[in-house]
C-alpha cells in the first residue's frame, strides 16, 4: 500500500487569501440624515449647530462611511464638513455604503501589496470568505497579480476556476 501524496501542498501553487490583510478596526455608517430637518432639508446653520454638539471622539480608531439615506440633496461641502470633524478621530472617512468603505480599505492595502512572491507562478485568489471582503477587492487583487503571476485561478486547490493564463 502506497502512501497518500498531497500533491497540492508539493506544488508551486500559492493561495492568496484577502482575508489575511484584512484592515482590522470598527467600521460604522454615519448617516446624516438626523441633521437634516425633516431629514431632507440641509439649513446650513442648524447643520453645524448639529455637528457642534455631536461627540465625535466616539469615533476614536473608527472607519467611518458617511452617508444619507433620504433622497435629500446634500451638497458636497456638507459631507467635506462632517468628514474634517471625524479628521482628528477616525482612521477613514469615505462617502458611501459600507462596502464604499470596504473597497476603499482594500484598495490601500492592496496598492502597498508587494506582488514579486507572484512572480511566473501559478496563484490561486481563494474565494469563500468570513470577513466582508467585496467584490472590487477581488477584482483589484486579480489584475495586480495578474501583471507578474503565470496564472491565476479562483476559488480552492480542489476546484479552482481558472481566470489567466500568462501565454
Amino acid at each position: 500500500m502506497s502512501d497518500i501524496i498531497n500533491r497540492v501542498a508539493q506544488s508551486k501553487l500559492i493561495t492568496f487569501d484577502l482575508e489575511e490583510i484584512y484592515p482590522e478596526g470598527h467600521r460604522e455608517e454615519l448617516d446624516i440624515k438626523g441633521w437634516l430637518q425633516e431629514g431632507i432639508i440641509l439649513r446650513e446653520k442648524d447643520f453645524r449647530n448639529a455637528l457642534e454638539a455631536q461627540d465625535w471622539a466616539s469615533y476614536k480608531d473608527t472607519y467611518v462611511a458617511l452617508t444619507c439615506s433620504t433622497d435629500a440633496i446634500v451638497p458636497g461641502w456638507a459631507f467635506m464638513l462632517v468628514a474634517s470633524k471625524l479628521q482628528p478621530y477616525a482612521k477613514k472617512v469615505v462617502v458611501g455604503s459600507l462596502e464604499d468603505l470596504e473597497t476603499s480599505l482594500y484598495q490601500s492595502v492592496l496598492a502597498d501589496l508587494d506582488i514579486s512572491e507572484f512572480k511566473d507562478k501559478p496563484v490561486i485568489i481563494k474565494g469563500c470568505a468570513n470577513k466582508p471582503v467585496p467584490e472590487n477587492a477581488y477584482i483589484m487583487v486579480m489584475v495586480k497579480i495578474q501583471e507578474v503571476a503565470k496564472s491565476v485561478m479562483y476559488g480552492e486547490a480542489c476546484s479552482a476556476v481558472p481566470l489567466f493564463k500568462k501565454k
